[in-house]
């Protein structure tokens, strides 16, 4: 099986994979870990779920977090035996980037539209609801062509918890109606529809500057609360990025 780790600037998903399949699942907290620490984890996820490191054939890692890498990369090669690929280094990724300075531009962005632009035929609008909620376009060619950046639905929440001296801390969820009837019930219908707004327009605005026929993809962990709720998402793959990251493997490890 293939193991493949994306890291993003709250949570960590590990992967593994066959083929495109994704046959386990782990999401933990991204910080500061040591070799040790991290290969511990790695072996300890493994373990529970009923898998050795011997089962792990191969490594591919995304990585926005640059500080947590060589840990990573390290732990990987101890703990796992395997020598991991990095989306950065030289990996070829069959796809155009058309932007200011492709440097950059985020590994999980790359990733995504790798992985959209193998199941679904472009233009298309890749929305990834992670810490920040990033819109990502593909032209009518296959081109990455840039996108757009909105603060994450999360960030939003604990900007009016702590910007204000009243209102509290709440859970992020669909509310029964948009019109609150207790400072909880209003503050989560303000995030949740206004939420769907920001999303729906903008990536509305991203389908009209691409013109033509365009799909719009959406995935991270809010995609299926938030994207489901959307009138302008077409799809919601939840694992749009693991099966990047397998398929980004596939098509460079037969170069190393």
């Amino acid at each position: 099986m293939l193991l493949v780790i994306d890291v993003g600037n709250t949570n960590t998903v590990i992967g593994l994979m066959r083929g495109v399949e994704v046959h386990e699942r782990f999401r933990i907290t991204t910080k500061q870990r040591t070799t040790d620490e991290f290969g511990l984890v790695l072996r300890e996820l493994l373990k529970l779920h009923g898998h050795s490191p011997a089962d792990v054939t191969g490594c591919i890692v995304s990585c926005v977090v640059p500080s947590t890498l060589f840990n990573i990369d390290k732990a990987c090669r101890q703990y796992m035996d395997v020598e991991p690929l990095v989306v950065g280094r030289g990996l070829k990724t069959g796809m155009r980037v058309r932007v200011d300075n492709p440097r950059e531009v985020g590994s999980d962005r790359i990733v995504n539209a790798v992985a959209a632009l193998e199941k679904w035929s472009p233009a298309l609008v890749l929305v990834d609801f992670g810490t920040a909620t990033t819109f990502d376009c593909v032209d009518k060619r296959g081109d990455y062509v840039g996108g757009a950046i909105a603060p994450g639905m999360r960030i939003s929440a604990e900007a009016l918890f702590n910007k204000t001296s009243k209102l509290p801390r709440v859970e992020v969820k669909r509310p029964k109606n948009v019109i609150g009837t207790n400072t909880v019930a209003a503050m989560q219908s303000g995030l949740f529809f206004g939420y769907v707004g920001l999303v729906d327009h903008l990536a509305r605005r991203c389908k009209e500057a691409l013109g033509g026929d365009v799909r719009c993809v959406a995935t991270g962990g809010f995609s299926n609360l938030i994207g489901r709720a959307c009138d302008e998402i077409d799809h919601v793959d939840e694992h749009l990025t693991l099966r990047g990251l397998s398929l980004l493997h596939s098509r460079n490890i037969s170069t190393r």
